[in-house]
């Protein structure tokens, strides 16, 4: 049968040299056998015996207690793992949701640092077009379009749309360096491609929706002045290209 000095087991177990000696002082794990130079070995069932100590240990068990347990005629090894297990799985899910709790906190407090106010959502327009633009998108939209919008931009931080809006004013100036192609052209159709992945950052479209955006880009005045500033005709020209994109590539 194999044997372990009290190094090895100390190394097995994960425990000091200090603490096998101290169990063997005061008798709750002595060792198999001594060698000659009074060296301590230990055998299969010092293991056995030394793994339900660590166990009770990890429950806050005391010493005296567990030597108590351990030295009792009745004590039964299978149910003590048992009723061990039934311990640690309990603390385990206790655990879980504390980490689950740290997460979503700290989660939470890097939102509030960055998330974005209703000023930077509508920076540039004015108090009274902040509302139009709300009235207008009710009236318009699916209320659950409207949800799934409004959950988008709640979980975006600063540093998010601001990205976005860098996006759309590159994909504008890219656009209006290719009004001299048709609107249905493999480059400007790579720029109507990156369009509406940005758009679907907000939500999900389909043809009509994406046909109704587009429409919007030349009917309301604000948008085709934000395109228009840097090519003249270019909302007109990205409405043709969104309604190629529309017809070709969504549902």
């Amino acid at each position: 049968m194999r044997t372990y000095s009290i190094g090895e087991l100390a190394k097995l177990a994960g425990v000091s040299i200090r603490t096998l000696r101290y169990y063997d002082k005061i008798g709750l794990l002595k060792p198999a056998d001594r060698a000659d130079s009074n060296y301590r070995y230990y055998g299969k069932e010092e293991l056995y015996r030394l793994q339900q100590i660590l166990f009770f240990k990890e429950l806050d068990f005391e010493l005296k207690k567990i030597k108590k347990l351990l030295d009792d005629p009745d004590f039964d090894r299978l149910k003590a793992l048992d009723f061990q297990r039934k311990q640690i799985l309990s603390r385990k899910d206790r655990l879980e949701k504390l980490l689950d709790t740290i997460d979503k906190t700290i989660e939470d407090l890097k939102k509030k640092k960055t998330m974005l106010t209703d000023e930077e959502l509508y920076e540039g327009f004015s108090k009274k077009e902040i509302e139009e633009i709300k009235k207008e998108v009710i009236e318009k939209y699916d209320p659950k379009v409207i949800a799934e919008s409004n959950t988008n931009v709640t979980n975006m931080t600063k540093s998010d749309f601001d990205a976005i809006k860098k996006e759309q004013i590159q994909q504008a100036k890219d656009l209006a360096e290719l009004m001299d192609l048709a609107p249905d052209s493999v480059e400007v159709q790579a720029v109507i491609k990156r369009h509406h992945q940005t758009n679907e950052k907000f939500y999900k479209t389909n043809a009509e929706m994406y046909k109704g955006l587009a429409d919007m880009y030349v009917s309301d005045s604000r948008f085709t002045e934000f395109y228009d500033k840097h090519q003249p005709g270019l909302a007109k020209f990205l409405r043709d290209a969104m309604y190629v994109f529309a017809e070709n590539k969504l549902p």
